[in-house]
């Protein structure tokens, strides 16, 4: 088995809110996070493919092919959009950083060989990252 990693990057806005919640139980447990006039980041994404390496390219998949489903499947959908505004994905699903990574590999998911292990690490701050592995 061997694994190859895309980073990606893209550039959104959300506002975490839950709607079965009160102003103020939102305002307390999400903080500058559920601001009703939204904030940003700068997230950057990686995309690891993990199978087995076909001997005769000696590729585990053309990284070519992947930066290209990224870029058309998640940075045209997803770069500088507000999240709960702009996208079908999150209209009754709060945009947090694991929700969003879930949507992301589900997205690609449908798309990738399912001979491949899918993994997705989504940085929302420099610090904080989610990883998901499917479900």
């Amino acid at each position: 088995m061997i694994s190859v990693t895309r980073r990606s990057h893209f550039n959104a806005a959300h506002r975490l809110h839950n709607s079965d919640w009160t102003d103020e139980k939102n305002a307390e447990f999400y903080g500058a996070c559920n601001n009703k006039n939204f904030h940003g980041h700068n997230y950057d994404l990686e995309v690891t493919i993990t199978g087995e390496m076909n001997s005769e390219s000696g590729y585990l998949i053309d990284m070519k092919e992947l930066s290209d489903l990224i870029y058309h499947e998640i940075e045209l959908r997803f770069d500088h959009k507000n999240l709960n505004l702009d996208t079908i994905e999150f209209k009754n699903l709060i945009p947090t950083a694991e929700n969003i990574s879930i949507v992301i590999w589900k997205i690609l998911r449908t798309k990738i060989d399912k001979m491949f292990i899918l993994k997705i690490r989504l940085y929302e701050t420099p610090r904080n990252f989610v990883e998901y592995s499917g479900d």
